[in-house]
């Protein structure tokens, strides 16, 4: 569920799309991931993030954890760049057009669309997602959480909405289990400072609210 511009995942997933060294085959693409130059593999996280098919996650999960931070935030950004495409041009053309509602605060708009995109399209976790973020920015977070509950069991590794139920029960201040979500999170994407943060100010007010009980 974790909240950020579709536009700039594009910019970042493109930005290295016309490097002369770019791979122009899932062969060429598959090979660089193990290149020793920081510039090959992030090159082939783009071209997998730009072509690749939704069983390819596990090749850019396992980026998140390379020796370059420059690789592990092309990682990331490409993760979500694939899990955005449905394979279905009407789906996609309903989850820009979702998010475009969303981010411009018409979150009963929103909704519709994005539950139109489940209703075509249920197996497809991201517009499960999509909704339990416009569901979370509404204030309506038991329909988040059943929304993030859906994301769970078509995509485990979706730090997205492991860290969307982070911030929903961070909301309804019960600290631990946002705190072990926030955790959960961490272990599939490492690369959350955000999360991290979150952790340490959750588990200050926690350590507040059991002093209060005693």
């Amino acid at each position: 569920m974790l909240l950020r511009s579709l536009a700039l995942v594009l910019t970042l997933a493109l930005a290295l799309s016309d490097a002369a060294s770019a791979p122009e085959s899932r062969e060429q693409a598959l090979a660089a991931l193990e290149n020793s130059v920081t510039e090959r593999r992030a090159e082939a996280v783009v071209w997998i993030a730009n072509h690749g098919r939704p069983e390819d996650q596990a090749l850019l999960l396992k980026r998140l954890r390379d020796d370059s931070p420059f690789v592990r935030g092309f990682a990331e950004q490409g993760l979500w760049l694939l899990w955005s495409r449905s394979g279905d041009a009407g789906i996609d053309r309903l989850m820009a057009s979702g998010i475009e509602q969303m981010q411009a605060g018409q979150y009963r708009e929103s909704v519709a669309t994005f539950s139109e995109v489940i209703r075509q399209r249920p197996e497809f976790a991201e517009g499960w997602n999509k909704r339990a973020t416009v569901h979370y920015l509404a204030g309506d977070y038991p329909r988040s959480l059943a929304d993030c509950d859906q994301v769970m069991k078509r995509n485990p590794q979706h730090f997205g909405a492991l860290s969307g139920y982070g911030q929903i029960y961070f909301q309804l201040e019960q600290y631990d289990k946002a705190i072990e979500y926030w955790r959960r999170a961490l272990e599939v994407n490492p690369n959350m400072l955000g999360v991290e943060f979150n952790i340490k100010g959750a588990e200050e007010l926690l350590r507040q609210k059991r002093g209060r009980a005693t």
